[in-house]
Formats: C-alpha cells, structure tokens, sequence
C-alpha cells in the first residue's frame, strides 16, 4: 500500500487526483468541494437545537463543541449538506436549514460576474484590480499628486495601461482624523473627473463616496458604481440613489467616521463580527434597492482596526467570503502594512502586492490598488496556482 498526502487547505489537490484517474472536470470539482473541511459557528441556538446538534454529530461523525446559545461544527462540506435539506434534517434542527443552504450554495459555486450600471459586467474569474484616482488634496497616500483633471485623467490611463478595469474616484479624504468635505466642493471634484473619463473611454468608473448627493451627481457624469467606506451607515438616503440608478455598489465595514473610527477597534471576534456588521449593510442596501448582484462588500482593511486586527481579518478572509457576495479588498499602503514591514506610506507597493495575493487565495476576487503593475504580477502568480491544469 502506497500512502500520499494531499494539500488539505485547497480542494484542488482532491480534484486533480481525481483527474488524474479520469474523473471528469464537473464531477471532479463537486466531489473535491464535497470533501473540503468546513468549520461554521452557529449563535443564539436554543437547548433544544444544541442536544440536536450533539446527537447529529456523534451519529454522523462531525466535531461539535458546544456551550450556552452556540454550536461550533466541523465537518467535509458533503457531511453537512443534508442539515441544508428540510426533508433529511434531524428533529429539532429546522432553522439550520435555510441559512446553511445559502452558505453551501455559495461556497460550491461562488459568484463569477458582478453586475454594473448600464449593462455591463465584471468577470470575476481572474483577480480583478480596481485602480485608486484620489483627486483630494490630503490623502494618506497620494493627496495632491492628482487634483486637477488632467492630472487624474493621466493617472487613470496609467492605471488602466497596467490593467485596472474599473477606476475608483474620491474627492473627500478618510484617513484617520479627517474632515468630512462640504457636498459642492466633493461634486466639483469629483465629477469632472468622472466626465473626462468616461468620455475617453477609460471605464467603467466608481465614485467613492458615502453621500447621496454626490452619488447622484456622479452617476449623472457617468459612473457605474458607487463604494461607499461607511457601510450605508453615514447617509441613509445613498442606498435609494444607487437602486434607482441600477449602479453596482461596493459596501465597506467601518465603524464611526474617520475621526473616531481608531476608538472603535475592539472585537470579540474581529472576522466574524466583521462579516456580521457587513451582512448587516449589505442587507440595507437590499431594502434600499439595490439588486443583489450589484453588490459588491469589502471588509474594510484600515478602517477602525488595529494592526493585528487586519492581518487576523486578511489570515480569516473566507468568513467574509462567506457571506455569499463578491469581495473586494483595499490594503493598498495602509498602516497594518507598515507596521509590518517598518516602511513608510509611498514605499507599501510591495507590501500591497503580497497582502493581495494572500486575499486571493482566502477568497477575494477584487483588489483596490495605488500601484496596479506590482500587483498585478503578485497576483498572476496566486491566480496560476488555483487554476487547473
């Protein structure tokens, strides 16, 4: 008897070796998902559901650990794929169904396309990089370097040369202790920017703003989507205009504004609580009308978490990617990075590139990038090892 170990962190070593024996690719996939060990944390379970679960795993062969309201459960993705069904689902487990379901649905066949405004789409099968046009004059990064338009347009064709396919605009600064910026001057901004690059071809483009007033002036100047790093928690009215605009959105986790937002960094559990608080706004924007498949989240790198909270995040990306909704990431030359490497803001370009690659591999399918030629590479080479052959 020969024995091999397989690589457990990735069902492609399981489809490849059934490849190998001549499965074909469909079925070879299924079953290689199917054997993927799968932890899920189940909160605010009765008694009654918690002695359910323990009889389901002792029976079934799955590790459950259990305390007061929550279940831990781990177990291969087939294991728990009848708790997903009402007609195979043990006595007493009845709520589990629904919410599991849509966890496994997405977890087999994640999202391949996000829709944008005006019909168009991004394929989300290859790392998608969003490239970053701050035309402020106090970014963290770049504030300054491209405030006028004919500065941001050259930059945007830069971006697009090194293979950005969509364009990020932002006229109002959210570093750490920043101003909000009055609405007219953001517009002015802003929408000029936008103008100028959709007219020469350069989209599509995004507006990052957390306004619905400035959402709604640059939509009208052409853009296709609207990132707003508040979550839907700063304007209330930002969810209608993108519904109403059909737009793509890109929902962020923050917590307070800019000025507080360091104050609020305190976690039980930071990715779990994370994907909760982004569940939240991405269901927010819903009910305001936007379109499930135009909606894009984004755990929020930098954004009221400390150093060791967004490297335990960008190490725990897959809970977010869980939520079922494609993820675009920012590390782009933030503190974390820093801290790690000892570099100051304009020399993070490498850094960024690898934070990249490690949220492709956990999951993350879009990337906001400064730099998009060193990322791009970095994320080539983690895109070539979870491709098939």
């Amino acid at each position: 008897m020969k024995l091999t170990p397989l690589a457990p962190h990735t069902p492609e070593a399981v489809r490849a070796a059934l490849a190998a024996r001549g499965w074909d690719t469909q079925p070879a996939w299924f079953a290689a998902t199917g054997m993927q060990a799968l932890v899920v944390l189940l909160e605010e379970i009765t008694e009654a559901e918690r002695e359910a679960l323990v009889r389901w795993g002792a029976k079934g062969g799955a590790d459950v650990l259990t305390g007061e309201g929550w279940a831990l459960v781990g177990a291969p993705a087939s294991r728990l794929a009848p708790l997903a069904r009402s007609d195979r689902l043990p006595p007493g487990l009845e709520r589990l169904a629904p919410e599991l379901g849509r966890f496994l649905a997405s977890y087999v066949d994640p999202p391949r396309r996000w829709a944008l405004g005006g019909g168009s789409a991004l394929d989300l099968d290859h790392p998608v990089l969003i490239g970053i046009v701050n035309v402020t004059p106090d970014s963290f990064s770049d504030g300054g370097h491209f405030a006028t338009v004919d500065r941001a347009v050259a930059q945007a064709e830069r971006l697009v040369a090194d293979g950005c396919e969509l364009l990020d605009v932002g006229g109002e600064s959210t570093r750490p202790g920043s101003a909000p910026v009055p609405v007219d001057e953001e517009i002015g901004r802003v929408a000029p920017v936008i103008e100028q690059l959709v007219r020469r071809g350069l989209g599509p483009v995004s507006v990052d703003t957390r306004k619905a007033a400035v959402a709604r002036a640059a939509l009208g100047a052409g853009a296709a989507v609207v990132n707003d790093v508040s979550g839907l928690a700063f304007d209330a009215a930002l969810a209608g205009v993108v519904g109403a605009a059909g737009a793509g959105m890109i929902v962020m986790h923050m917590r307070g504004t800019p000025d507080t937002m360091d104050s609020l960094a305190v976690y039980r559990h930071v990715a779990a609580d994370v994907a909760a608080e982004l569940g939240a706004a991405a269901a927010r924007a819903e009910a305001g009308g936007v379109a499930r498949e135009l909606i894009v989240v984004d755990p929020g790198f930098g954004f009221a978490k400390t150093p060791e909270q967004n490297f335990r995040l960008l190490d725990e990306l897959a809970t977010v990617v869980g939520l079922g909704y494609p993820v675009a990431v920012g590390p782009s030359r933030k503190r974390f990075l820093g801290a790690a490497t000892g570099r100051p803001v304009e020399d993070r370009d490498r850094a960024t590139a690898v934070a990249c690659a490690l949220a492709w591999e956990r999951g993350a399918r879009l990337f906001r990038v400064h730099d998009a030629a060193l990322a791009r590479e970095a994320l080539r080479v983690a895109g070539a090892t979870t491709s098939p052959n």
